[in-house]
C-alpha cells in the first residue's frame, strides 16, 4: 500500500469529494463510523468515554464520533479546545450536530478547565490530525502535557495530537497514544520509531477514498500488506524435486557463536531452499551434522578456499554470510573470498556488516541487488550518525542507491530500501521479536528464498514479512516475553500456510 504526504493526503480528500461526488462532510461521517464501530468492537457498552476535540476537521471526527457513541448507548462527555477564534466548517457542523444529542459538552478555554477522568474512563484524542506543522504551543501544548500525565487508556483519532504525519518531529510534544485510529493508509510517522512509538498499537480504517487517486500518486514510500504478498508469493508447482528450488549456501559460525550458525541453517531449511549447505568452522562441524541432519556440511578452515570447499559458484543461487563470524582476521579472510568468489547477490548480515564498516573498502565489492540487513547500530556504523529519522531514512535510500545494494534496516517496522529509490516498511512483527538471535533467522530465511528463484527484492520483501509473520504467530502461544529466535523457525510454516490462504484458489494447490 501506497504512503501518501501531507499534501497527498489533502489532495486525496479533494478528489474523492469532487469524483465520487460527496460533501465533505458527509466523508467525515464515514471516517467517524469507522472509528466507532472499532470502538463498538472493543469496548462494551458501559464504557465511559471522554473526547477531546480540536476546532478544525480532527475536532469534527471527535465530535462526530462522540455523537455515534451515544446513539449506541455510550455514555459520552467531549471537551473542546477554544485555541483559535473560528471553527472549520465541517466542526462547525458537527458541533450543531451534538448540541442535539445527550452528550455532555464542555469548552476548555484555559488549562484549569481541563476535566478529572475517573482512571477506567477512556480518553479520545481528536485535536489535531495531520495538518500539524508546527510544535504545539499554549493550550493545545497545555492540554498534551495534561493528557499524558493521566492513567487512562487514550485513543489518538487520525494521529496523536502533536504530531506532524511525515517530516522531522524533533521538539514536537505529542500525546502519548496507547490507539490510533488512522484512516486509510499509513502515516510515515507511525512507521518511523521516535514518533512511531506516541501512536501505541496503530489500526487503519479504510473509508471509501477514490482509489484512480492513489493509484495514479507517486510516492517512495509503500507498506508490505497482503496485496504486494500475493504478487510476490509463488506455490510449489507439482512434478518438481529439489534441483528446482536451488541450493543454498551459509557461511557463519565461529567458536562460542555456533547458535548463530544453527538458527540460520534452520530458517534457511524451513525457507524451502531445496538444498542448503552450511559452511563452518572445525569445532562447528558436529554441533551442525547433529542439529541439522537435512543440510550439508563444510569445513572451512584457515587454510581452504572457497572454491576448495564449494566448488563453481554457479553451483548456488543464494549465499548468506555474517552470523556468528566474528570480526578476526580469518573472518575478514572469508568476506574478502565470499566477496571475490560470489558474483550474485548476496545476504550479508552481522558480522559481516561490522567487518564492512571496519573496511569500508570492501562495499565497492559487494554485487549489485544484494541485501544487507543492518539493525540501527550496525546501520550507523556502516553509513554514519544522523540526528532524527527523518534524516536516518533519507541516508538509507541515497545508500541503496549510491551503491545499487538492497537496505533491510530492522526496527519494529523494518525499513526495505531498494537501488531505485523505493521504500517498504513491513507491517508484521511484535517486540518479542528484540531477542538475541532474530536476526540471524533472517538472514537464512532470505538466503532461502534467493536459492529458490526470488528476484532480491522479492525475497527482501517476502522474507521481512514472513520472519514478522512467524513471530506473530509464535506470539501468540509463547508470549511476547518467553519468545526465542528458535521459535521464529518453528512457526515459518504456519507463516507460509496463512500467506497461502490469500491466494486466488487456482494459486493454493494443497491447503
Amino acid at each position: 500500500m501506497k504512503i501518501l504526504l501531507t499534501e497527498q493526503i489533502r489532495a486525496a480528500d479533494a478528489y474523492t469529494i469532487a469524483h465520487e461526488p460527496i460533501a465533505s462532510i458527509d466523508l467525515m461521517e464515514r471516517a467517524a463510523k469507522a472509528c466507532t464501530d472499532w470502538i463498538c468492537q472493543h469496548f462494551p457498552t458501559d464504557t465511559v468515554f471522554q473526547i477531546c476535540c480540536g476546532m478544525g476537521n480532527n475536532g469534527g471526527d471527535g465530535m462526530a464520533i462522540g455523537r455515534l457513541l451515544s446513539q449506541h448507548g455510550y455514555r459520552v462527555k467531549c471537551h473542546i479546545l477554544v485555541y483559535r477564534d473560528q471553527f472549520s466548517d465541517d466542526g462547525e457542523t458537527n458541533l450543531a450536530r451534538l448540541k442535539n444529542t445527550a452528550v455532555e459538552i464542555c469548552m476548555i478555554r484555559n488549562p484549569d478547565d481541563f476535566p478529572s477522568p475517573a482512571p477506567e474512563e477512556i480518553l479520545i484524542d481528536a485535536v489535531l490530525g495531520t495538518g500539524t506543522s508546527r510544535p504545539a504551543e499554549g493550550l493545545v501544548a497545555a492540554y498534551i502535557t495534561w493528557m499524558n500525565a493521566l492513567p487512562n487508556t487514550r485513543i489518538a483519532i487520525d494521529l496523536p495530537t502533536g504530531m506532524p504525519a511525515d517530516g522531522p518531529a524533533e521538539g514536537f510534544p505529542c500525546i502519548q497514544a496507547h490507539f490510533t485510529l488512522t484512516f486509510e493508509n499509513y502515516k510515515l510517522n507511525l512507521l518511523l520509531p521516535q514518533t512511531g512509538k506516541c501512536a501505541g498499537k496503530v489500526y487503519v480504517l479504510p473509508i471509501g477514498l477514490d482509489r484512480t487517486f492513489w493509484e495514479a500518486a507517486e510516492t517512495p514510500y509503500h507498506t508490505i500488506d497482503k496485496g504486494v504478498i500475493q504478487q510476490i508469493y509463488h506455490p510449489r508447482e507439482p512434478f518438481t524435486h529439489k534441483g528446482s528450488y536451488g541450493h543454498a549456501v551459509l557461511i557463519c559460525g565461529s567458536k562460542g557463536k555456533m547458535g548463530a550458525a544453527v538458527l540460520a541453517t534452520g530458517a534457511c531449511l524451513r525457507a524451502g531452499a531445496g538444498l542448503t549447505t552450511i559452511c563452518v568452522p572445525p569445532e562447528g562441524y558436529t554441533i551442525l551434522q547433529a542439529v541439522h541432519p537435512e543440510a550439508l556440511c563444510a569445513i572451512l578452515d584457515p587454510v581452504s578456499s572457497l572454491s576448495d570447499v564449494l566448488g563453481s559458484a554457479q553451483r548456488y543461487r543464494g549465499v548468506g554470510i555474517g552470523p556468528g563470524l566474528g570480526t578476526s582476521s580469518l573472518a575478514l579472510h572469508q568476506l574478502q573470498q565470499v566477496l571475490d568468489w560470489y558474483r550474485q547477490p548476496l545476504v550479508l548480515d552481522a558480522d559481516a556488516l561490522n567487518l564492512l564498516a571496519q573496511h569500508p573498502q570492501l562495499l565497492a565489492r559487494i554485487p549489485p541487488q544484494s541485501l544487507l540487513t543492518p539493525h540501527p547500530k550496525e546501520f550507523e556504523r556502516l553509513f554514519g550518525a544522523t540526528r532524527h529519522d527523518e534524516e536516518r531514512l533519507s541516508l538509507l535510500r541515497r545508500k541503496a542507491q549510491e551503491h545499487r545494494i538492497i537496505i533491510i534496516l530492522k526496527d519494529h517496522h523494518s525499513c526495505i530500501a531498494l537501488p531505485d529509490g523505493r521504500c517498504y516498511f513491513n507491517t508484521t512483527g511484535n517486540p518479542g521479536m528484540a531477542t538475541g538471535g532474530s536476526g540471524d533467522v533472517l538472514t537464512g530465511l532470505l538466503t532461502g528464498l534467493l536459492a529458490q528463484g526470488y528476484a532480491p527484492w522479492q525475497a527482501a520483501l517476502l522474507g521481512v514479512y514472513v520472519h514478522g509473520l512467524a513471530g506473530d504467530l509464535a506470539s501468540v502461544e509463547r508470549s511476547e516475553e518467553a519468545l526465542l529466535a528458535g521459535d521464529i523457525i518453528a512457526y515459518i510454516g504456519k507463516a507460509f500456510q496463512r500467506i497461502r490462504h490469500i491466494l486466488p484458489p487456482h494459486k493454493r494447490y494443497f491447503t
